[in-house]
């Protein structure tokens, strides 16, 4: 039997031991990560050979092979929390269980100049300075008040930056919340104050507000604390891939054109923890790319010998029960006193043709 092979596989990965990814536990033999995107995946196997050489010419005249090694590596079109977590072997956050800060960048012409100040109104609720709780709950850690964390930007006609920053008061008694009478969604206002003391170098700062107008343009940039539909993935030094059960189903094509169900199993693979994201305006979209080492191991079927990897092939088009024929019209009986004339429809228990009778 000869195949061919133009199938992408569907990947699994399962536990090695309990381990937790994010708020999920899993423990051993557990479907940890499914990957049913990829758009290619291969084995590749390697070793290392030495010889011994001599006489005339130096020939080679004895080999030895070692150091065998198998690589598995695909490369998935898509990528989920947990598969960015798994490939960056980094931990992952999410934002229910420790709120995230964002940064981000608004651009409004809401802008009013009052009294001493200006007044600014923005679509996301700014992150304050205050207390922060470490993940162990027994320490806690008084941010910096004076850090900048809300910046103004006028811009010009060509939409470019064409002041110095301004920065406008952090302190949470200051940000008014309040409800757009057009919309009716939540806004939040802030002020630039003509004397700011609120920047790093503990400082008095004054600021030109003659530069600000009633609607002109201004470019925000600030923090948003998010406390549910955000994760976050933070690559550490000490962190790296796990190891894994891989089982990876394809199809392999015989010479009659029929499709053989394969199947790829390496019980114990590593993740490679180099990576690279490429992020451009042009091209093709970003692709990611899982290199995984291949190391002996049982798997869960044969605890009699270790393998790098095993393949298993399903072979179809052969003689089944589900393949058995019980009668065609082709089978065509001609008639006797006990049986009439008919095509021969099926067999009873003695192997008896059953009958269609033509009338």
């Amino acid at each position: 039997m000869k195949f061919g092979v133009r199938e992408i596989c569907d990947v699994v990965l399962k536990a090695k031991a309990a381990q937790k990814i994010g708020n999920k536990v899993f423990y051993k033999n557990e479907p940890v990560l499914y990957f049913d995107s990829l758009k290619t995946s291969s084995m590749e196997g390697a070793a290392t050979t030495v010889y011994a050489q001599g006489g005339r010419g130096n020939a080679r005249l004895v080999a030895w092979e070692g150091e065998r090694t198998v690589t598995f590596t695909m490369e998935d079109a898509l990528i989920s929390p947990a598969g960015f977590s798994i490939l960056t072997g980094a931990g992952l956050i999410d934002a229910q269980d420790k709120h995230i800060i964002m940064h981000t960048t608004e651009q409004t012409d809401k802008v009013e100049k009052k009294t001493g100040y200006v007044e600014i109104t923005l679509s996301q609720k700014p992150y304050v300075v205050g207390e922060v709780t470490l993940d162990n709950e027994t320490e806690v850690v008084t941010a910096n008040s004076k850090e900048d964390f809300i910046y103004v930007m006028i811009l010009d006609d060509h939409g470019e930056v064409s002041s110095e920053p301004y920065i406008a008061s952090e302190i949470a008694s200051e940000i008014e919340e309040t409800t757009d009478p057009t919309t009716s969604a939540k806004i939040w206002k802030v002020r630039v104050y003509a004397t700011d003391t609120s920047h790093s170098d503990n400082t008095a700062r004054y600021n030109d507000l003659d530069k600000f107008t009633n609607g002109c343009v201004v470019l925000v940039d600030y923090y948003v604390e998010h406390t549910s539909g955000a994760f976050q993935v933070d690559i550490t030094p000490d962190k790296f891939g796990g190891n894994f059960y891989l089982e990876a189903s394809t199809l392999f094509r015989d010479t009659n054109g029929v499709d053989m169900p394969a199947e790829f199993v390496i019980p114990n693979c590593k993740v490679q923890s180099n990576f690279t994201f490429t992020m451009a305006a042009s091209g093709d979209p970003s692709t990611f790319t899982f290199t995984m080492d291949a190391f002996p191991d049982y798997t869960r079927w044969d605890k009699t010998k270790k393998v790098y990897a095993a393949i298993q092939v399903l072979e179809l088009g052969q003689i089944t029960a589900d393949f058995e024929r019980l009668g065609t019209v082709h089978n065509y009986n001609t008639g006797t006193t006990a049986e009439p004339a008919g095509p021969i429809v099926g067999y009873n228990a003695n192997q008896r043709p059953y009958l269609e009778e033509i009338y």
